[in-house]
């Protein structure tokens, strides 16, 4: 009879993803990003990260998944 071995799932929180644009902009200022204003958004550079760019959507709130792709 084989035994097999029982594994405990461990249920790990998942991380919050901030959707505020105010503190999503405010995280990118700390960070190191420079904004320059867009059409519809808003774009941040890095000089650390040359040919790297954010494009920031000018909304109240972001949706999750652009808050994922932003973090």
């Amino acid at each position: 009879m084989r035994q097999y071995m029982r594994i405990q799932s461990i249920i790990m929180p998942k991380p919050t993803i901030e959707s505020n644009r105010g503190k999503v902009v405010a995280r990118l200022a700390r960070e190191g990003w420079i904004e320059r204003h867009g059409g519809e958004h808003d774009v941040y550079t890095n000089p650390a990260r040359p040919g790297r760019i954010i494009s920031v959507p000018r909304h109240r709130t972001l949706s999750i998944g652009v808050a994922r792709k932003i973090a």
